[in-house]
């Protein structure tokens, strides 16, 4: 079983920026899709971006244009740069893997939190 340890949240102001990663213990390749979620207080937890082996990217329409997922297969570590950040992008922000493309995420990293204050 993959471990994958989030890095990066913080305090941030409305506008700024903040870069996560997720670095997996064994090889990225070898899933299917990475992708980042996102769960803010009593809300239900959201795809935020989502990439594939073959680079192919995805995002939820509340963070497109803003936020950028990609990946490094030699550091086996998947990144989420989030730009213009606003108050509602605040959520505990997860890591998660898919081994295929028919499978759910499986595979999840204990989260990291994000508050981007007014």
């Amino acid at each position: 079983q993959v471990q994958l340890v989030e890095s990066g949240g913080g305090l941030v102001q409305a506008g700024g920026s903040l870069r996560l990663s997720c670095a997996a213990s064994g090889s990225i390749f070898s899933f299917n899709a990475m992708g980042w979620y996102r769960q803010a207080p009593g809300k239900q937890r959201e795809l935020v971006a989502a990439i594939t082996s073959g680079d192919s990217t995805n995002y939820a329409d509340s963070v497109k244009g803003r936020f950028t997922i990609s990946r490094d297969n030699a550091k086996n570590t998947v990144y989420l740069q989030m730009n213009s950040l606003k108050p509602e992008d605040t959520a505990v922000y997860y890591c998660a893997a898919k081994r295929f493309p028919w499978t759910d995420f499986g595979s999840w990293g204990q989260g990291t939190q994000v508050t981007v204050s007014s």
